[in-house]
């Protein structure tokens, strides 16, 4: 890192007699990789401390450090970890055993691979309870804690199997056995990156909350700096596993000294809501022209358990050409329903879906496939959206060959071309999606949308699987498209921050319905609905707003 680069770097510390956790000179390899070099900082009895930067910054590293959880035989830390007078990374593993836990609780990022699949809940609870020295009683201590989480039917959320409960209730039953023994340090590991924007604010409102009522410390492990700077007093911003930046929140978030925390915050959404407006900008009133996608009255029913179940009900919206359309909701809303009958996938149950002037309902398979050549889909996740065994070249040029575009050297030249458009070179073509980085492999991803030189391209959840500054390029390159192309865009999201950013339009669905549609700046600044509004108010604006976070 240049001098430059680090115009100051306060260390992060707590006075001697108040610090719970103390790092000093920490560095972690895996056998002889250094991930981590010299990373202190400090953590008051009572504090949070959020350490953030991308994906690779060293965060989680840390973290496993702290808790004693690094590979065994290849994971090496040196340096000192102290927890409340103790140094960890002398314990044996015996004394240590009898810290985690009981003393240092941990949430991991995922709660769905947290939890045995085969076992209830309360089973795996009654685990977290002999951690308590005290004796019987384990059953009503565990649901009067699932209650405190705000589970509202604890006996139920007991009784069933981890499938059997929505990830939000998942992620609370996991607070609930991490402070079930009362510890006096919680270290949450991007505990809300896989949830809805609502479930999100309930989540770290929650931890906010607990840490509060019970004095409980947390050590906060996330890439988004507007939740780091609500909900935590210090912040440490990493990359490379070097300390960039640190110190509290207010100043770092406020006037960031380094160059990478400097280009955090600018990548952050929520923070930066205008920053592609000169992309989005179009000429004021209409083309004249007819919408370039017209959903109307569409309803859509599926059976389960031998009852019919309403995904989507008298969904009705338009998409003017060359602008983007944004249906937002939580999961459950019937948003990727929607997009299913768009795509021709499904088939309504009633109501009419035109593209381009041709109708998709009703259409037969070899209609509909002429039909995709000028609709085409990016989907969520690139790392389980293209073939692994497949090379770069394939994966793009593969709708050419099934639509038998062209000679050889003209696909070719149109996988080149499609690549160079977003921002990738020809040194890629050869290499497969292992050999990529997650940014490169959702650009693959846009390539291949783009190769057939569709009109339409529906984008479902297309960052959600990014670090925040990857996001920010695809962005960029998305809108950059749009204005040179004319493109037309259906963007799935449940980050209504990105969608300020992105979209002309939004609607906001509900229970398989819209409850509220319109122009982005109108919906978002004025909702009408409380439901809008409890969606617009999840969303993470920086420090000092939340109860419970940065004073």
């Amino acid at each position: 890192m240049a001098p430059q680069d680090r115009l100051t770097l306060d260390r992060v510390t707590a006075p001697a007699d108040d610090a719970l956790l103390r790092v000093e000179g920490l560095s972690v390899s895996y056998g002889d990789n250094q991930v981590v070099t010299d990373v202190s900082f400090g953590l008051r009895r009572g504090g949070s401390l959020a350490l953030i930067g991308e994906s690779g910054s060293g965060k989680s590293t840390i973290a496993r450090a702290v808790l004693r959880l690094l590979p065994e035989g290849t994971g090496r830390a040196r340096g000192l970890v102290e927890f409340d007078g103790q140094d960890v990374l002398s314990l044996s593993e015996r004394r240590f055993r009898s810290l985690r836990g009981r003393r240092i609780g941990f949430v991991p990022q995922d709660p769905s691979t947290s939890l045995n699949p085969v076992r209830t809940v309360g089973s795996q609870a009654r685990e977290a309870a002999a951690l308590l020295d005290e004796p019987g009683g384990h059953r009503e201590l565990v649901l009067e804690t699932f209650a405190q989480v705000g589970l509202d039917d604890p006996r139920r959320v007991y009784d069933s199997y981890p499938h059997q409960l929505s990830g939000g209730m998942l992620q609370r039953v996991l607070i609930g056995l991490t402070v079930l023994p009362r510890p006096a340090l919680i270290v949450a590991d991007e505990p809300t990156s896989a949830l809805d924007v609502t479930i999100q604010k309930r989540i770290l409102d929650l931890l906010s909350d607990l840490r509060r009522d019970l004095d409980i410390s947390l050590l906060l492990i996330t890439h988004d700096l507007a939740i780091a700077a609500e909900r935590a007093d210090t912040l440490v911003v990493l990359k490379d596993g070097v300390v960039q930046e640190s110190g509290g929140t207010a100043s770092v978030f406020s006037s960031p000294s380094s160059e990478y925390a400097r280009k955090l915050h600018a990548d952050v959404p929520a923070l930066n809501p205008d920053r592609y407006r000169h992309l989005r900008e179009r000429p004021a009133g209409g083309t004249g022209e007819r919408p370039k996608i017209e959903v109307g009255g569409v309803t859509k029913s599926f059976t389960v358990d031998g009852r019919a179940l309403v995904a989507v009900d008298d969904v009705s919206f338009t998409v003017e050409a060359g602008t983007t359309h944004a249906l937002v909701g939580e999961s459950g809303s019937g948003k990727t329903t929607t997009i299913r009958l768009l795509l021709g996938l499904e088939e309504p149950d009633r109501g009419t879906i035109t593209v381009a002037g041709e109708e998709v309902t009703g259409r037969s398979h070899a209609e509909l496939r002429s039909i995709r050549r000028h609709l085409q889909l990016v989907y969520q996740n690139p790392f389980t959206s293209l073939d692994p065994t497949w090379t770069v070249k394939r994966l793009v040029g593969e709708s050419l060959d099934r639509f038998r575009v062209g000679t050889r050297r003209e696909r070719a030249d149109r996988v080149r071309e499609a690549l160079d458009s977003v921002g990738l070179g020809e040194n890629l073509l050869s290499r497969k999606p292992g050999a990529l980085s997650g940014g490169q492999r959702q650009r693959v991803a846009l390539a291949r949308s783009l190769v057939l030189r569709p009109d339409v391209i529906v984008l479902d959840e297309p960052t959600s699987a990014l670090d925040v500054s990857v996001q920010a390029g695809i962005v960029e390159v998305l809108l950059s498209l749009q204005a040179e192309l004319g493109l037309t865009y259906v963007f799935v999201s449940h980050d209504l921050a990105l969608v300020r950013q992105l979209a002309h339009t939004v609607s906001v669905m509900h229970r398989g319905r819209i409850v509220e549609s319109g122009a982005v700046a109108t919906v978002f600044d004025d909702p009408r609905r409380p439901y809008t509004r409890a969606l617009v108010d999840s969303i993470p604006v920086g420090a000092g707003t939340v109860s419970g976070g940065v004073s």
